[in-house]
C-alpha cells in the first residue's frame, strides 16, 4: 500500500500558524521532542499524530506549502527510479533517528512530495479515507492539480501501483479522476485551470462545514472556492492560510 502516511507544513511565521489551525481544525499541537530543531506535531482531537508543522528555511523557493509523505521499501533505490523516470531531486536522502530516511523529490511535472521509509512497524492513521468512518481532524481526500495529468497518473502508477478509478466530467478541464491504491481511494487528479496553481491539495475532515468555513473567514485565511457539495452529501472547500498555504476541508453541513 502506498497511501500518504505524513504531512508537513511548512511556513513563514510558525507560531501564527499553530494558532490558525488549531482553531479552524480543531488539531491539538505537541513537540515532536526532536534536538536542535523547532519542530511540533499537529494531532487530532483525539490525539492521533497526522503531520508536523516547522518553519520555512530562509531563502529556500516558493511560499508556505504543505507537503505529504510517501512510503517507500529503499528510499536510495527509489530515487534513482524516479531521476531516471524524469523526477528531481530537492533534498537528498537523509536519515533521522527513531524516524527513518527520507528525501524531498519531484514528480516528472515538478509538483513536491517526500518518500520514505519510516522505521515505526505500526501502519499511519494521518489518512483516512473518505466516508469509512470517523475521520475529523484526519486528511481524507489528496488532489492532484496537474497541467498534464496522463503524465502524472502514469508517474504515480509507475512509482506507488496507483490507479485511475472512475471520476466525474469537468468539462474543459477534461475528468475528474479518481486514485485508487489498491482498493483505496486515496483522491483524485484532475487539470489546472487558467491561473491555476499545480501541486498537491490535501483536505481535512470536520464536523461542521460551515462552522469551519466561518473560523478560516475569522483567523485572517481566505477561502477559494465553496464551500460545494460532493458525492456522499459532504461538503468541500479549498483556501488558504493566513501566510499563504493552500488547504481543503471536507465535511457535513449541519
Amino acid at each position: 500500500m502506498a497511501n500518504f502516511i505524513w504531512y508537513e507544513l511548512l511556513t513563514d511565521d510558525i507560531a501564527a500558524a499553530q494558532d490558525f489551525y488549531t482553531h479552524v481544525v480543531g488539531w491539538q499541537i505537541g513537540d515532536s521532542g526532536i534536538a536542535g530543531i523547532d519542530y511540533r506535531i499537529f494531532a487530532t482531537p483525539e490525539g492521533e499524530a497526522i503531520g508536523g508543522l516547522m518553519q520555512r528555511p530562509d531563502g529556500s523557493p516558493g511560499g508556505p506549502v504543505w507537503f505529504g509523505y510517501l512510503p517507500v521499501v529503499d528510499v536510495d533505490e527509489s530515487l534513482g527510479a524516479i531521476i531516471e523516470d524524469g523526477g528531481q531531486v530537492l533534498m537528498p536522502a537523509w536519515t533521522m533517528d527513531g524516524v527513518g530516511r527520507m528525501a524531498l523529490v519531484t514528480d516528472t511535472l515538478g509538483a513536491p512530495f517526500y518518500i520514505m521509509a519510516p522505521e515505526a512497524a505500526q501502519p499511519s492513521r494521518s489518512f483516512v479515507e473518505h466516508g469509512t468512518g470517523p475521520a475529523t481532524g484526519h486528511v481524507v481526500w489528496n488532489e492532484r492539480i496537474a497541467s498534464d495529468p496522463e503524465r502524472a497518473l502514469a508517474f504515480f502508477g509507475r512509482h506507488f501501483g496507483w490507479s485511475h478509478q472512475g471520476g466525474m466530467p469537468m468539462g474543459e478541464l477534461g475528468e475528474y479522476r479518481f486514485l485508487a491504491d489498491g482498493p483505496v481511494v486515496l483522491g483524485a487528479l484532475m487539470g489546472c485551470p487558467p491561473g491555476g496553481e499545480p501541486g498537491w491539495h490535501f483536505y481535512v475532515a470536520v464536523d461542521d462545514i460551515d462552522a469551519a468555513a466561518a473560523r478560516v473567514v475569522e483567523r485572517g485565511g481566505t477561502i477559494e472556492f465553496g464551500p460545494m457539495e460532493i458525492p456522499g452529501g459532504d461538503y468541500s472547500l479549498s483556501a488558504r492560510d493566513p501566510q499563504g498555504a493552500r488547504f481543503g476541508l471536507v465535511g457535513p453541513r449541519k
